[in-house]
């Protein structure tokens, strides 16, 4: 293909990205660099028959004024990522001076809201994404072996989740496990305690939003695989069969390493959708015992005096975080695809 064919057929492609994803990065990162504009203070006098009192009030017209002037706010460099909502290295420090024991030590950040959400959010990625694989792929080896009849209303079942607003199916289970729903009830009357709450405990909202996250993420690995199964030749699992080959040894020998590079997608994928976990939180109300890096973002720009450093800040984290994550997978892409 000659350069000037090549460069115009790639040029659009390129411009999106350029518009899309790198601007916008860029952006960020400029912007986690300011904090907001301090108001502007005036200092009134008001006087009556007993004398004069001094008022300090926010001009408003002037605030505005000043944020016309700077948008970004004022230059902050790193201070926003070292300060205690963010990496906290100061209070790492104290804590790290003042520990009595590593429990203790843990116990302090884990009250640091940045390490919270971080704790919940590597919690949540790395328990549902080998249990939604292991469940995707089983549920796909399962209907592949179904009577043609049968498959369709079963796939359509299976992808039910899938395909519920992640936020409805989250309001949706809330109410279920709600004192008056009928999971809460039902456990309330089991354990004979009608004070018995999933809400009230930490490690119950963990588990429920992590259920939560399997139940809704397990049909598209489901659907990939089950894609994937039906692209797998034929005649090699009949010539393993022949071969005296058992069901669970065809599976393993022959039908996993066929699907490798669809787990590889499968696990790209959901790396990335789980690290922003967001929509279970809010549905389910669980910011008092599980909060994300996303939550965070959503957080500082739900206030009334929107901390733009901030979210851009905890925005930049999460990015690194998310590249961290999935290094070994697209290491592990590229070297298959050099080998093949």
């Amino acid at each position: 293909m000659p350069h000037r064919t090549f460069w115009l057929f790639l040029a659009p492609s390129a411009l999106a990205m350029l518009l899309f994803i790198a601007l916008p990065i860029v952006s960020v990162i400029i912007q986690s660099l300011h904090i907001e504009n301090e108001k502007v203070l005036v200092v009134t006098e008001n006087c009556g028959p007993f004398g004069c009192k001094e008022s300090v009030q926010i001009d408003e017209e002037a605030s505005r004024q000043l944020n016309l002037e700077q948008p970004l706010g004022r230059f902050n460099g790193l201070g926003t990522y070292f300060n205690r909502n963010h990496l906290a290295v100061e209070e790492l420090k104290l804590a790290w001076a003042e520990r009595q024991s590593m429990g203790d030590f843990v116990d302090e950040i884990m009250n640091l809201p940045f390490y919270k959400a971080l704790a919940f959010t590597l919690t949540y990625t790395f328990v549902t994404t080998p249990i939604v694989l292991l469940l995707g792929f089983l549920l796909a080896l399962a209907v592949n072996t179904l009577g043609k009849w049968l498959k369709g209303v079963v796939i359509f079942a299976t992808l039910l989740p899938f395909i519920v607003t992640p936020l409805i199916g989250s309001l949706v289970l809330f109410w279920m496990i709600d004192a008056d729903g009928i999971i809460g009830s039902t456990l309330q009357w089991l354990y004979n305690d009608p004070e018995l709450s999933l809400k009230a405990s930490p490690t119950l909202t963990w588990i429920t939003v992590i259920i939560y996250g399997i139940w809704h993420t397990t049909p598209f690995a489901f659907i990939v695989f089950y894609a994937g199964l039906q692209t797998v030749p034929g005649e090699t699992l009949e010539s393993a069969m022949i071969d005296g080959a058992t069901r669970f040894q065809r599976t393993l020998y022959v039908v996993i390493p066929y699907l490798a590079p669809l787990v590889l997608f499968v696990v790209l994928i959901h790396l990335m959708d789980a690290f922003r976990v967001f929509e279970p939180i809010v549905g389910f109300s669980a910011d008092a015992n599980a909060t994300s890096l996303s939550w965070i973002i959503y957080n500082d720009l739900s206030q009334e005096t929107k901390l733009f450093g901030s979210a851009a800040a905890t925005s930049v984290l999460t990015i690194l975080g998310i590249s961290i994550i999935l290094l070994p997978v697209v290491h592990r892409t590229w070297r298959d695809f050099k080998e093949s």
